[in-house]
């Protein structure tokens, strides 16, 4: 049913559709340049989990993760101090996760 001017969406006297483009972007979570990921949780993870690397794993730095475990284990766990002070650092300082993107607090 039609509104009682006779118009729809944009519709002028000669009943042709005027409807505005969407230039809108997309909805974004995080502001652009900015990592979804948290720092708190980053350097909790390289505290409690230094061992494994999980907190270069879980920012995205799978190379370091790696990297890490793979020393904590030759070392047999003298390694997990990496992870411990990496964490630490990550905490105080930030960081950037995988695609260089700042940690968000």
């Amino acid at each position: 049913m039609l509104p009682l001017s006779g118009r729809r969406c944009g519709q002028d006297r000669s009943r042709s559709l005027r409807c505005p483009l969407m230039t809108t972007p997309p909805y974004q979570q995080y502001p652009q340049g900015v990592s979804d990921k948290s720092k708190v949780v980053a350097g909790i993870l390289g505290i409690l989990l230094g061992f494994f690397g999980a907190g270069r794993f879980y920012m995205g730095d799978t190379k370091t993760g790696v990297l890490q475990l793979v020393v904590s284990v030759v070392t047999c766990g003298a390694g997990a101090l990496w992870g411990t002070i990496d964490g630490i650092l990550i905490l105080v300082n930030g960081g950037v996760d995988g695609q260089g993107r700042p940690l968000r607090d």
